[in-house]
């Protein structure tokens, strides 16, 4: 084990390891000037903004990495161009102790980039490259990973998180039920219709989304009743599943998750907040450590709930300070009362 203070026991692990997919690749803040919104043929001044962006995939997988292994095998599928950012990236990856079998770097093709643009009140959004490496993960090259996830059985986890083709994902989740894997997901508002018109969600076990994108798989307004919209998607989804978990964020407002029987929810830390960006796949990356430590749903979202608040005290998208130390001192420190299970496994 790397250092028994710095992570977890993982002597009885429910899982043993992860493929998961997803995007891999980098991206720059920018803050305009002004909170009126950006016009179509406008030039506005404004200024970039010193935080390391990473994308989807590389999050959730980085912790579940950091808190679990050497025990806990993180397998991540993806492409890269063969830039110098993807050459960075690919590099970092490694040293942070990656399994990089299934990472391919593509020549004369662009790594993933995301352009964010934030507002001074906190809103923005993004602009994302659609032609990247990261496209090219469809179901033929998802297929390479076969016997990773053989091999894991049903002592695994597959990941599949956007950035990449729903093709190459929906391959993913086939082969993780085909194996008996445990098939974890999360879909953007703009595909997950898609997902659930392609019964995708046939298998997935674990399902992993924000406010808005339930809104947008329920075909509801999302400025009503925020409980009616998540009880609005678990009655969707469970005329397909009804073996489904789904966890739903709400950014301060804390999070609900189904357990199949009962729909918890639970607050937010208040913390200060450096950068939220990133702060949902931290709480994925969450549940999935939980579950992988053994615990039910509620605690897995009590647990992730503690990484994503102390994700969003780095300015940057993946806090690399996190560790199990940390965590338990953030713990300490929040105020908030958690489940008894949760101070065990920190002390």
């Amino acid at each position: 084990m790397e250092n028994r203070h710095l992570n977890f026991s993982t002597e009885k692990l429910r899982y043993k390891g992860i493929v998961g997919t997803g995007g891999i690749g980098s991206g720059q803040f920018f803050m305009l000037n002004g909170n009126h919104t950006l016009g179509r043929e406008e030039s506005r001044e404004g200024h970039f903004l010193d935080k390391r962006d990473y994308c989807k995939q590389h999050i959730i997988l980085y912790y579940l990495h950091k808190l679990l292994s050497p025990s806990f095998s993180v397998i991540p599928v993806g492409r890269l161009g063969d830039d110098d950012t993807g050459r960075l990236l690919y590099e970092e990856m490694r040293k942070d102790g990656f399994n990089m079998k299934y990472i391919e770097k593509v020549p004369g093709v662009s790594t993933l980039f995301s352009f964010c643009f934030i507002y001074p009140d906190g809103s923005g959004g993004n602009l994302t490259t659609d032609d990247s490496a990261s496209s090219g993960v469809n179901a033929e090259f998802i297929e390479r990973a076969r016997e990773e996830i053989k091999k894991l059985g049903s002592k695994g986890i597959v990941m599949a998180a956007p950035e990449v083709p729903v093709e190459g994902r929906k391959k993913l989740l086939e082969l993780g039920k085909e194996y008996g894997s445990f098939c974890a997901a999360s879909f953007t508002s703009g595909e997950i219709k898609k997902a659930i018109d392609e019964k995708i969600m046939n298998y997935v076990d674990l399902l992993s989304i924000n406010l808005d994108e339930a809104a947008a798989a329920a075909t509801l307004i999302p400025g009503i009743d925020h409980e009616e919209i998540v009880k609005s998607v678990i009655r969707l989804l469970n005329r397909s599943n009804n073996n489904i978990m789904i966890a739903v964020t709400e950014g301060i407002n804390g999070s609900w998750c189904w357990d199949g029987r009962e729909l918890h929810r639970f607050p937010a830390v208040k913390t200060r907040v450096m950068g939220t960006t990133g702060a949902g796949d931290a709480f994925f990356s969450g549940l999935l450590t939980g579950i992988t430590l053994g615990l039910p749903l509620f605690e897995a979202q009590q647990f992730a709930t503690l990484l994503a608040g102390l994700s969003v005290t780095s300015p940057d998208t993946i806090n690399k300070n996190v560790d199990r130390l940390t965590l338990k001192a953030f713990l300490e420190n929040s105020g908030m009362r958690f489940c008894e299970t949760i101070y065990s496994l920190l002390d």
